[in-house]
């Protein structure tokens, strides 16, 4: 009885209207998400200032109606407090500036400690010295430290999202000096010309770069970080490059000789006399030799590559509308592609002394992919270098003896599907001890190993258990520990979530994070606290400080504030896990609901597809906003699942995607939107929608053309369709190398006649990440097969031409005609 009324609910259920929407307001609501949503979330980005003894911090909070304060966190202590009495300062501004000014809203934007008895607060416009015994508040006209300048033969990028701040450069030079500023992009916009002695206060950004030029010379290059409000530009006391200071790998340690290339061949320069002396003569053009040079500490022998030239492999693209001319123009690009011939390196050696080169065995690195991280023993009897098989199935660290050339492989990994060394790889060489630290999945889950680098032994496995390593932040090898980004390792969260964690060179693993979400973490200077930011996608950060040594809770600092967020109708999204394809193995999601969701309706679902195995990429931080987001506002749900095949977690899951990526995780996707939509039935499994970009563009086509049974609708951009047309790198590494049939029957071009359902492709022409040929090719299959679909070739786009506005507008389009089945009201 009981189960007949439910079977009846359930039919009732699925009766119920289909809602059309789509509307004029649905367009609008998405389009102004992101301004409706800006500045709602309070106390959820603490950036800590530490005082120069490292003990104390200072952060601001920004506060609802533009108010603000400011907090002192002494972490010996573990209090936190107001950094001075706001009212206070505000009734002695207010008399001075002969107008009121609220205790919370006071004109300062940040501020600097130069003594326990003092504080200055740096405003916009005006700064003061305050007492903090008398609360005697004076003008501030000095400066604070000189902001250094970072070295000049790397001009960095400028990061978004950074606190509001003045810089002051001053010119020290006799000219005039040229700034710049550096977008986000690295391009240069510039800011006028500082007269010679010239002060300029310049209103900006923390993580802003400036650039200082003088007759087209770099002087200066400033990150603003906001505990330091002048920069000097000077031509005499600029710091050193890079270049000027690091270790020259062609000069000898001992000052003797430098090392060269001429003609393809390997020479020595001695340094007093001048005179060369060649080491080789049978290089040529197609068999060469070339940098890096490596010398032993001790001169005597010297370590360079001889490569084999590959092929070329040329990839032209035609820019049909270029902005300053009628005519196109043809765009060339150097793109390799699985299974062409690659340039192979291998080291050789040569002994100084006696001008001669020790034939080194290459038995053991017969068909390099690359060889790399070069490293000589302090005694200068044996060199280390990293192998990498063609076919990623094959690690080795090699060592060759330094008098013989005799080669032995200290570290043999070896695997019956792939080595992620793109993504999984860390080596550690540490000469106090002759041990190496090296990362592998042999167990099944990745973790860390301790080497004896004489017997080539494992001397320890540092990190053990079902859960990974996600990544090293740092050893200390004095105290013989690690710091360790983590994921699965609290079996109660999700394993997604990034923690930290301490492990000593005997296995000791202390954790040092275990608030459920992904957390971030930003070290004191001295590296003795730290401040962990934590959150999930359904909740704002909580931030914390604690102890580096142990983890241990110090005091909690903030709890994101979000009650005016979700005052905007903005929606929650939540959380979901199904079992994938074996029945146990639980795979993860989020679910996006429209802000005007209706629980008696029912929705098209789409899903934004990313499946590439290089990562995972479900988000797992709280966000406010995103494509998925504006999505499901236009009347959708929208979801977003992380299926077999990909990465972090263990060497089972993500070797599905071997040799496989036409895999997708679809079995597991399919699953988990079934046992969602029998959880939620406005979910309308008869309508589903699939989208995605690069690898995601080749996922959403495979949906149509796979599963056309389940998937109805999918927009494709710049897809990497046939993995033979792709980048090598990416794509042997995953589907394995020699190109073999598998490439072929997993070709979306060779399977195009398959395609169910209704399809929009998309490309940029001047796409020089993925060859926009990839996507043409489909396009032809298509018409051959007789196959309806729509092409959207985006003119001077490059990749990811759905993610323009104009792209966007028209995905957004192709979905309210198919799956809601009205024509767009914008």
């Amino acid at each position: 009885m009981k189960f007949s009324i439910l079977l009846l609910a359930a039919l009732l259920f699925s009766m119920l209207p289909v809602v059309a929407q789509g509307t004029g307001a649905d367009y609008e609501r998405a389009a102004s998400l992101q301004k409706s949503t800006q500045n709602k979330v309070f106390k959820s980005d603490v950036r800590p200032h530490w005082f120069a003894n490292n003990t104390r911090f200072w952060y601001r909070n920004d506060l609802p109606d533009e108010a603000r304060e400011f907090i002192v966190i002494n972490a010996e202590r573990g209090t936190r407090e107001a950094a001075f009495d706001h009212a206070r300062v505000a009734a002695v501004l207010s008399q001075i500036n002969g107008a009121q000014i609220s205790a919370n809203k006071l004109p300062v934007e940040r501020l600097n400690f130069p003594d326990d008895k003092t504080a200055i607060l740096l405003g916009r416009e005006k700064s003061w010295s305050l007492d903090l015994a008398s609360y005697e508040i004076k003008p501030f006209d000095g400066t604070l430290d000189a902001l250094e300048s970072l070295p000049l033969d790397n001009l960095p990028a400028s990061r978004a999202g950074g606190a509001p701040i003045n810089l002051t450069f001053i010119n020290r030079t006799d000219g005039d000096v040229d700034l710049f500023w550096i977008n986000t992009e690295g391009g240069r916009q510039q800011y006028g010309t500082l007269k010679p002695g010239e002060k300029r206060r310049q209103n900006t950004y923390e993580g802003h770069v400036w650039l200082a030029v003088q007759n087209n010379k770099t002087l200066g290059i400033f990150r603003a970080d906001g505990d330091h409000d002048t920069a000097f530009i000077d031509d005499k006391t600029k710091p050193p490059r890079r270049s000027e200071v690091r270790r020259d790998e062609a000069l000898s340690p001992d000052g003797k000789w430098r090392a060269f290339i001429k003609t393809h061949n390997l020479w020595l320069r001695e340094i007093v006399s001048r005179n060369e002396v060649t080491l080789t003569t049978d290089g040529t053009p197609e068999n060469y030799y070339e940098t890096p040079f490596l010398w032993s500490p001790d001169s005597s022998r010297l370590v360079a590559l001889r490569t084999q030239a590959g092929q070329e492999h040329k990839v032209h693209l035609v820019e049909s509308s270029p902005a300053y001319q009628v005519q196109p123009k043809l765009k060339t690009i150097d793109y390799l592609k699985p299974g062409d011939r690659i340039a192979l390196s291998k080291p050789q050696l040569f002994d100084v002394a006696q001008k001669r080169q020790i034939p080194v065995s290459d038995a053991l690195f017969p068909n390099p992919w690359s060889v790399s991280d070069f490293h000589w023993k302090p005694d200068s009897k044996e060199f280390y270098f990293l192998y990498n098989q063609r076919g990623h199935q094959i690690m080795r660290v090699i060592g060759v003896d330094a008098a013989s050339g005799a080669a032995r492989a200290i570290i043999d990994e070896q695997s019956e599907t792939f080595i992620d060394y793109a993504h999984k790889e860390y080596l550690r060489y540490l000469d106090a001890t002759r041990e190496i630290i090296w990362m592998s999945e042999r167990d099944g889950w990745n973790h860390l190993y301790l080497y004896d680098a004489e017997s080539g032994k494992v001397k320890k496995q540092l990190t053990r258990g079902d859960w990974v390593v996600r990544g090293v932040e740092s050893v200390d090898e004095n105290k013989r520990q690690l710091l360790v980004r983590v994921g699965g390792i609290r079996p109660e969260q999700d394993p997604y979530y990034v923690h930290y964690a301490r492990v000593d060179f005997d296995g000791n693993l202390t954790l040092l994070t275990d608030g459920d979400g992904t957390h971030d973490v930003v070290f004191s200077p001295d590296k003795k606290y730290f401040v962990d930011k934590w959150s999930c996608v359904d909740m704002p950060p909580v931030t914390e400080l604690r102890g580096a040594e142990d983890g241990k809770l110090i005091c909690e600092l903030e709890r994101a504030d979000w009650s005016q967020l979700l005052t905007t109708g903005w929606r929650v999204p939540e959380r979901f896990v199904a079992k994938g394809r074996d029945g146990t193995t639980d795979i993860y999601g989020v679910i996006y609901r429209p802000a005007n969701f209706d629980a008696t309706k029912k929705y098209p679902i789409i899903e934004k597809i990313y499946a590439g195995p290089q990562g995972s990429f479900v988000p797992k931080a709280f966000s406010l906003n995103d494509d998925a987001r504006e999505l499901a506002e236009l009347g959708f749900i929208v979801v977003q699942i992380d299926g077999m095949g990909t990465s972090n977690r263990s060497k089972k899951f993500h070797d599905v995607s071997w040799k496989n990526l036409g895999d997708g995780g679809f079995p597991d996707r399919i699953l988990w939107l079934n046992a969602a939509a029998a959880k939620y039935p406005q979910m309308d499994l008869s309508r589903v929608g699939i989208y995605g970009g690069s690898a995601g563009g080749q996922n959403a086509l495979r949906a149509l053309l796979a599963h056309g049974d389940f998937y109805k609708v999918a927009v494709a951009d710049c897809g990497c369709h046939d993995n033979r047309m792709d980048k090598i790198w990416w794509n042997e590494l995953y589907m394995s190398w020699p190109v073999g049939p598998h490439y072929a029957e997993q070709s979306n071009v060779t399977q195009a006649h398959k395609l169910q359902g209704k399809l929009l492709l998309v490309v940029g022409e001047l796409d020089t990440n993925v060859d926009p040929a990839s996507t043409m090719q489909v396009a032809d299959a298509l018409i051959k097969a007789a196959k309806d679909f729509d092409l959207l070739v985006m003119p001077g786009v490059g990749h990811g031409a759905a993610g323009t506005p104009y792209g966007k507008r028209r995905l957004q389009d192709f979905f309210v005609r198919h799956l809601l089945s009205v024509e767009p009201r914008h």
